[in-house]
């Protein structure tokens, strides 16, 4: 994302609103073949990530709500997880009919990560410093500092976007 960001940046292409401008980025390196090269990494990354995100919002899913999941279970005793599946997929094609902008989605789901990633890194840290519960396995010293100071600088990114939002209105 920072390479295609640089390319982009130096031909005076501040913002991407079509996967043909995402393509020109790798014109530097793939010449002639770079819409080729891209509509091959699209395609593939789209056949490994669809099953791969509705099966995850599946999984958490069913876990939170204490389903029987697993794709080794027979459908008939998982159905949620299943519908999940399904519900999930449905609504990748829903937005691709909409014509939602895949290049504006992957931004804001890119973003919207960012800033729930937060409260799970807090949680995380937490977790890892406690005695309670992680015993002589417990995260200490330099760790402890690196840990807090990664999820520090998250937050502070994450506060930046969300400031740049508002100024920009």
């Amino acid at each position: 994302m920072a390479t295609a960001a640089a390319t982009l940046h130096t031909t005076g292409i501040r913002e991407i609103t079509s996967a043909a401008q995402a393509a020109e980025s790798l014109r530097p390196i793939a010449g002639q073949f770079a819409f080729v090269l891209f509509a091959l990494g699209i395609v593939g990354t789209g056949l490994l990530s669809v099953p791969v995100l509705a099966g995850s919002a599946a999984y958490a899913l069913g876990e939170a709500r204490q389903w029987p999941t697993g794709l080794s279970k027979d459908p008939a005793r998982a159905k949620a997880f299943y519908a999940a599946i399904a519900v999930a997929t449905l609504i990748g094609a829903l937005a691709n009919v909409l014509k939602i902008s895949p290049i504006k989605a992957l931004i804001w789901a890119a973003a919207l990560n960012a800033i729930v990633a937060v409260p799970v890194m807090i949680l995380i840290m937490r977790i890892a410093g406690s005695r309670e519960i992680m015993g002589k396995f417990r995260v200490t010293g330099a760790w402890v500092f690196i840990g807090w100071s990664a999820t520090a600088v998250m937050a502070l990114a994450s506060t930046a976007f969300l400031l740049s939002l508002v100024i920009q209105k």
